[in-house]
């Protein structure tokens, strides 16, 4: 049994306590230590690291960088290991900030612990994966598991060093009755989401991770486990985005988040989702609102529905968007999206997406230094610096293998424009008198 903390860091926070992580959180963000000292004792900012888990700590909220997390996994139609941790490699190499282990198929716990044994970024899981993986093979549904087994599937991932979970407490049977009358052209989508409708209509009772929601708090500040409070209800297609069922489900998260931060545990909000491209700086202010300045964790958003193939553009549109009106945290989405289990080459596209969205969104907000990368880049354009432009890319390789095409009487310019360079013509001109 892990060696439980005396107090969690909303605790030391609210103590006026500015701790070494803070103050690390602080010097990567160049922002004052006790500002996000002080914004983390009023639930604005979390800082995600399990107190037993050996990582940099990983800072979301108000006034930080935007984040960015990618989904891994197995499914029971594929399931590689070895692919899983190349995958792990290439999101880590493009700059994620956070991996989720999703899989719910195959060796589910052997996976996991070889994720926390070989990530050198902040991990999460979804631990309602493993419990009805389990009552599925050992009771032959997912409605039978017990309330027990679900909780004992977060603490085991807890003790195991996992830094955030999403928990569906929010997704009340007041949210079912809600999305009944609704009328919704898809209901739910949110993996988590199903299993918890089919479990209460099921046994007919309440959701236990909202009824026993102080059982979970308990657990959770025994390790300051960030709590990633999702959005089962969340709207899978245009059509259904900012709704009643999904409105009312973000009314309970609100409640959910004053009781956690009375209880010293950090929160995130997870929100949608599908949104039309005009309803997302509303979804963001709205959830600011409703849930009192918590960090904002989106999937997305996709403003399209028809993007297949093409959905981390769809989403890095919407996460943009997202980023600038207030979203703190962004869930990448691949090219598979929709399709398959997505492959390393989709990763990859994905983190590099989601993090031009969520750069796109820091500049628009103003976060601090920000805006200094684009000014490098634009210096070393005008120079014809072809070798700093790569740098500076978010994808070197790719950069430099098609510049290599270029052919050798235009190696200065660009072989779009050659000899009419805009920026050559210009500083010549400029020169003359």
């Amino acid at each position: 049994m892990s060696t439980y903390i005396e107090h969690t860091r909303i605790e030391l926070a609210k103590k006026g306590i500015i701790t070494d992580e803070v103050k690390q959180v602080a010097l990567e963000e160049g922002l004052s230590a006790e500002q996000i000292s002080q914004d983390i004792a009023d639930g604005l900012t979390v800082i995600s690291r399990n107190a037993i888990h050996d990582i940099k700590p990983l800072g979301i909220g108000k006034g930080l960088r935007t984040k960015v997390n990618a989904n891994i996994g197995t499914s029971k139609d594929k399931v590689s290991l070895e692919e899983e941790m190349e995958k792990l490699d290439v999101l880590i190499q493009y700059g994620a900030d956070a991996v989720m282990d999703l899989s719910t198929g195959g060796p589910i716990v052997d996976i996991r612990r070889l994720l926390m044994r070989k990530s050198t970024i902040a991990v999460g899981t979804v631990p309602i994966y493993e419990a009805v993986a389990k009552a599925a093979e050992q009771k032959g549904a997912i409605a039978k598991m017990s309330v027990d087994e679900l909780f004992d599937a977060i603490e085991g991932q807890a003790e195991e060093g996992v830094d955030f979970v999403t928990v569906h407490s929010g997704l009340t049977r007041r949210t079912i009755d809600t999305l009944r009358e609704d009328g919704r052209i898809l209901d739910i989508v949110s993996r988590g989401g199903s299993f918890l409708v089919e479990w209460m209509i099921y046994n007919d009772k309440e959701n236990p991770l909202y009824e026993q929601y102080d059982r979970l708090l308990e657990m959770s500040r025994k390790y300051d486990l960030t709590l990633s409070l999702g959005d089962g209800a969340r709207p899978g297609c245009l059509a259904d985005a900012t709704d009643r069922t999904q409105i009312e489900e973000l009314l309970t998260l609100g409640e959910l988040r004053d009781r956690a931060l009375d209880a010293g545990v950090q929160v995130i909000i997870e929100g949608p989702g599908h949104v039309p491209i005009n309803q997302v700086e509303l979804n963001m202010k709205m959830q600011k609102e409703i849930c009192k300045g918590a960090p904002f964790y989106v999937l997305g958003p996709l403003v399209t529905d028809i993007a297949m193939g093409y959905d981390h553009i769809a989403a890095a549109i919407g996460g943009a968007i997202g980023a600038a009106a207030g979203a703190d945290f962004l869930c990448y989405v691949t090219p598979s999206e929709h399709i398959r289990l997505p492959s390393i080459e989709d990763v990859k596209e994905g983190v590099i997406a989601s993090k031009i969205a969520a750069h796109a969104g820091d500049i628009a907000k103003g976060v601090k230094g920000a805006m200094d990368m684009d000014i490098k880049m634009a210096k070393r354009r005008k120079a014809l610096d072809w070798n700093g432009q790569i740098e500076l890319s978010m994808n070197p390789e790719l950069v430099k293998s098609r510049r290599a095409e270029v052919p050798p009487t235009e190696s200065q310019v660009c072989s779009m424009c050659g000899d009419l360079c805009a920026i050559k013509t210009v500083e010549a001109a400029l020169k003359k008198k």
